[in-house]
């Protein structure tokens, strides 16, 4: 479905406008698709069809409870990255027996809990990580499955913050010496080998370099099964792109037909790990300007929304469409759309073409993803609101912050 779209002039998300939600709930506010969110997640797993497999949503992208719930009610796994985002997923109905915990540097208390509560897998990316976890289970007299993650040296030619697939980075265990990590967790008494994972980085647009990092991943099994290794499951992580500006990722059909053509026969069951791609199209950021103003040859929109609410532009350099929630016809202006906060990097958009006023709602494209999960409170300001759209229902699924949110845990000393 089209989660978003004008009808005479004004922007609905379902069947309600969006001016409707900004009047009751204030912004800054995320806005979210139900029936986007659903069905995004519904394209993944039919993608795979009959072959054995688990669509792992990655946690990180947004991790509100209600959208966790909506995915758990699916039949979802969740790929996780700290004890945190287990207990979220155990919060929101999500089943332990279908995470996977990925992660650098998990403690040994995220470790103790994954183990007790019983989850599907670890992702192991280092040998000391992987000695750890022989000890806790020992501790309470389980084996805990694992997964070892390869780091197959392909550049997926995406920002270099969010690659993870070279061995510039600190993910995964160098393919070179993954043998030697598998023998040794063979060893282990409270070690069970379940799979293998690759995972080569975020808003992937192209196929060739998943298929370069599967087919060195596949070429490993083959050499592993020879020694005795046999594997249950290959964990191809997630990273797929979605549109931003100009891009044109693969769908997911296009990516489980990819993947499953690379497989042949192989009798693994695939595990995969969408998150933008699930939830990235399906917000929105709901910002009004407070004042136009004009410096030189430039023009400001001074949003409410800021770099704490939406930091992606600020980090990544990263593009967003911004639109009007209520089309108006008349001259359009150059416009950098610019936040309150005390930095020059604080910004959502550059060059913008809109007709403005001041008082207008516009709409923050695509911000469903690496929205509100990243967001902070720098300048002390509470975190924005987020509603969750459901046919012509919306429900507030997180209040907006107040400032005594934000002081409520800090405590002045005596004297």
């Amino acid at each position: 479905m089209q989660p978003f779209s004008y009808r005479n002039g004004a922007l609905y998300v379902e069947g309600v406008a969006l001016t409707v939600i900004a009047e009751e709930f204030g912004t800054p506010c995320y806005v979210y698709s139900r029936g986007g969110i659903e069905g995004a997640w519904r394209a993944f797993d039919s993608a795979f069809g009959s072959h054995p497999h688990l669509v792992c949503y990655a946690v990180k992208a947004n991790g509100n409870l209600a959208v966790l719930n909506l995915l758990a009610r699916l039949g979802s796994g969740f790929d996780i990255v700290s004890g945190g985002e287990l207990e979220r997923v155990l919060s929101a109905g999500g089943d332990p027996g279908k995470v996977v915990f990925s992660g650098v540097g998990k403690r040994a208390d995220e470790m103790l809990r994954a183990l007790e509560v019983g989850i599907h897998c670890f992702n192991i990316e280092s040998l000391p990580e992987l000695q750890r976890l022989d000890q806790i289970a020992s501790r309470i007299k389980v084996r805990a499955p694992v997964a070892i993650r390869i780091n197959p040296d392909v550049d997926a030619k995406t920002h270099p913050y969010i690659a993870t697939g070279t061995n510039a980075n600190k993910f995964g265990i160098p393919a070179r010496e993954a043998e030697a990590v598998y023998a040794e967790a063979m060893d282990l008494a409270h070690i069970e080998v379940r799979g293998i994972a690759v995972h080569i980085g975020s808003q992937l647009t192209r196929l060739e370099p998943v298929l370069e990092a599967l087919d060195q991943v596949l070429g490993l099994v083959a050499r592993l099964d020879a020694q005795g290794i046999a594997l249950r499951h290959i964990d191809i992580g997630g990273g797929l792109g979605i549109r931003y500006r100009e891009e044109s990722p693969p769908t997911p059909a296009a990516y489980a037909q990819a993947i499953l053509t690379r497989l042949g026969g192989e009798p693994l069951s695939v595990i995969t790990e969408p998150g933008r791609a699930v939830v990235g199209p399906n917000g929105v950021l709901l910002t009004r300007v407070e004042y136009l103003k004009d410096v030189e040859q430039r023009h400001f929109a001074i949003v409410d929304a800021a770099m704490n609410d939406l930091v992606r532009p600020a980090l990544y350099d990263a593009w967003h469409d911004i639109v009007p929630v209520e089309r108006r016809p008349g001259p359009e202006r150059r416009y950098d759309i610019a936040g309150p906060v005390c930095e020059s990097g604080d910004f959502l958009g550059s060059g913008r073409a809109l007709n403005l006023s001041s008082g207008d709602v516009l709409a923050v494209c695509a911000a469903g993803a690496y929205g509100a999960s990243m967001s902070s409170t720098y300048n002390t300001r509470p975190r924005a609101a987020e509603v969750l759209a459901d046919g012509e229902r919306i429900h507030l699924v997180r209040r907006r912050g107040t400032v005594q949110d934000l002081m409520r845990e800090e405590v002045i000393p005596p004297g």
